[in-house]
């Protein structure tokens, strides 16, 4: 009773915010939670006739597909090296952004490099992916065309499958620093200015401030920002990969996801099943991951961690 009491008490007092708090746990009960019950379309053989839960039940067989291919390997290692390399290169570029910006002291060229730095993330990849095939089309691209012009010899960017790793990560990085660096300036707002002013007075340099003081300062946002990245360390991002790949099957040895790779399987097989068993797989392994990175943070610092 003292509990359902104190329940009742918690509730009356903090009413307000926990009825603003509805519009959101409405959204993820409804949207994230109640469609997991799909999932059982991973052991299954899909009818459309039948429904989702009158389909005949197959087990492990819509898995087999995936691990029988010979791809499963290539494809896994190829979505989490691609991630973690996201993952270092973003989150040092958009320390380095928000710091370089939070040290501005002209508003206009702040706000200006602020606004070019965003506009890529509302940039479509299949904007991006015809801009990049305009660029390096080896027949009539814009690389080419200046090669030529200057006398060069005419380079197949298309077809290097070494380049396009470099590719990938620059577009990455391109595409997401403005966006990813807003959040690292919140946290350096929200340091005490008079930190900044007690080190002056003991002759720190700018570059001392920004060690001593700002990146000890947001600390923990760095933390929880990689942490949430490494909650989806095996997926990959199928918009960028698929717009700016396509289907130059030269490539896709070395840039294929799980994401693209289960789509082609799709679009050739027509089967759900097996499609649905490849998210479930891509599911477990992304929670394997951030509970094993959530464990090592918690012996390491526990005020760190998510949970």
């Amino acid at each position: 009773m003292k509990l359902i009491r104190d329940v009742f008490q918690d509730f009356k007092k903090n009413k307000v915010i926990l009825f603003m708090l509805i519009p959101a746990v409405l959204y993820y009960f409804i949207f994230m939670y109640v469609p997991m019950a799909g999932i059982v379309i991973a052991f299954k053989r899909l009818d459309y006739a039948a429904g989702i839960f009158g389909s005949d039940w197959v087990g492990f067989d819509n898995f087999k597909f995936f691990f029988m291919s010979g791809q499963a390997f290539n494809v896994t290692k190829n979505t989490f090296l691609y991630n973690l390399v996201f993952i270092v290169v973003n989150t040092s570029l958009q320390i380095t952004v928000s710091i370089f910006l939070s040290e501005m002291r002209n508003k206009y060229v702040k706000k200006t490099t602020q606004t070019l730095m965003l506009m890529p993330y509302f940039i479509s990849w299949v904007v991006v992916g015809a801009f990049i095939y305009n660029i390096f089309n080896y027949e009539f691209g814009a690389l080419n065309t200046v090669l030529k012009s200057l006398g060069l010899e005419s380079v197949d960017v298309m077809g290097t499958v070494g380049a396009w790793k470099y590719i990938l990560v620059f577009f990455n990085a391109w595409n997401g620093v403005g966006y990813g660096s807003i959040v690292y300036m919140a946290a350096i707002t929200g340091i005490d200015k008079e930190l900044y002013e007690a080190s002056e007075l003991d002759g720190a340099n700018i570059f001392q401030q920004i060690w001593r003081i700002t990146i000890p300062s947001i600390k923990p946002t760095i933390i929880i920002m990689i942490l949430l990245n490494v909650g989806s360390i095996f997926r990959g991002n199928f918009s960028m990969f698929y717009q700016i790949i396509g289907n130059n099957g030269l490539l896709f040895n070395s840039t294929d996801v799980i994401d693209t790779f289960v789509f082609r399987s799709l679009m050739k097989t027509q089967e759900v099943g097996m499609a649905s068993a490849a998210g479930l797989y891509q599911s477990v392994l992304c929670f394997a991951i951030i509970m094993i990175t959530n464990g090592i943070i918690k012996r390491v610092d526990s005020e760190y961690a998510l949970f």
